[in-house]
């Protein structure tokens, strides 16, 4: 799942399409690297830029983080619906809740989106979290409140006929530290209600997607964040074998401190990940993403097991952009 610059498609994007195959792309409003507006300028450019990605060889998805609040791509000062952070979502009467769930859903089916990256369940057991509690991205620490919240997204999500990712596994709510910028040890701070919540919504939302966070577990894994952990995806998996099992951005500090992203890539395979996030916006490298999946092709002619295991990811892949365009 890679990210890009622009607001239409680069040809380097269309040359890993046809080269490699392309799981998906991912939109971001602003650029990290250059400021300014980076793929989302308003409702018509956007429908346009996902018919472009459609249009690739094998239709790669469209994904976005439309959590609501301060993390939304789609901004109703550029023309989009307004959807409140989580915190506020949960406090709404039910009747209202569910009619701006439904709207901005509809509104991401509508512009060709075919995932969003929300919903939030992790608890918010810690306010201060400086990337979930304090900037609202949490629903409630009470575990009924949020999956009752989450159901709701799921309900208009299916009306919709768009996909649903819940994240970030398995529980980022307690961490002291944001994943974006450091390194996040999260041991001892998941709760079995926790865990419990991500492999109940998983199977029930459509799209039956997970994102794995960059946080450290030692208790699962003494030397791996989550995302590249292959104890932590057979913790996962024992849950729920068929969910698509997706990485936060490999781009992000909390893993770049142990791992580049190449060297990301091939661990969060042979961990047992299936699609990997390079957004390309934290950092900025499209040359680098080709090198990589050359490389991926190279391992995979001369390493049967490793392949067998891209040919298990490319199905799971496969049966969701089937899900996304409706066949």
């Amino acid at each position: 799942m890679l990210g890009f610059r622009g607001l239409s498609l680069p040809a380097w994007l269309g040359e890993f399409a046809r080269a490699y195959g392309l799981g998906g792309v991912i939109l971001f409003d602003r650029d990290l690297q250059q400021g300014g507006v980076r793929n989302v300028e308003s409702p018509e450019q956007v429908a346009a830029l996902t018919a472009e990605v459609h249009a690739l060889p094998g239709r790669p998805l469209v994904f976005v983080d439309q959590e609501g609040g301060r993390v939304r791509r789609l901004k109703a000062a550029a023309g989009f619906c307004e959807l409140p952070s989580a915190r506020d979502f949960a406090a709404l009467p039910e009747v209202e809740a569910r009619a701006l769930a439904n709207a901005s859903c509809a509104e991401m089916k509508r512009l060709g989106i075919d995932f969003d990256l929300a919903p939030v369940v992790d608890l918010d057991t810690n306010p201060d979290n400086p990337n979930i509690g304090r900037i609202e991205r949490s629903f409630s620490a009470d575990p009924v409140e949020v999956d009752r919240c989450a159901r709701i997204f799921g309900d208009a999500a299916r009306a919709a006929g768009l996909g649903l990712c819940v994240k970030h596994y398995p529980g980022l709510g307690g961490a002291r530290t944001d994943s974006h910028l450091a390194l996040t040890d999260i041991s001892g701070l998941v709760s079995m209600e926790q865990e419990a919540l991500f492999y109940a919504l998983a199977a029930a939302l459509p799209g039956q997607a997970a994102l794995f966070s960059h946080g450290f577990v030692r208790e699962w894994d003494a030397e791996r964040p989550v995302s590249i952990s292959p104890a932590a995806v057979a913790r996962f998996r024992a849950q729920q074998p068929g969910t698509l099992l997706v990485t936060d951005d490999l781009q992000m500090q909390g893993l770049q401190g142990a791992s580049t992203t190449a060297e990301a890539v091939f661990t969060a395979l042979e961990a047992g990940l299936d699609l990997l996030c390079i957004g390309n916006n934290l950092l900025a490298q499209s040359g680098e993403c080709l090198e990589i999946a050359r490389a991926l092709a190279e391992r995979a002619e001369r390493d049967a097991v490793f392949a067998a295991r891209l040919d298990g990811a490319q199905a799971r892949i496969e049966a969701r952009k089937r899900f996304a365009a409706g066949t």
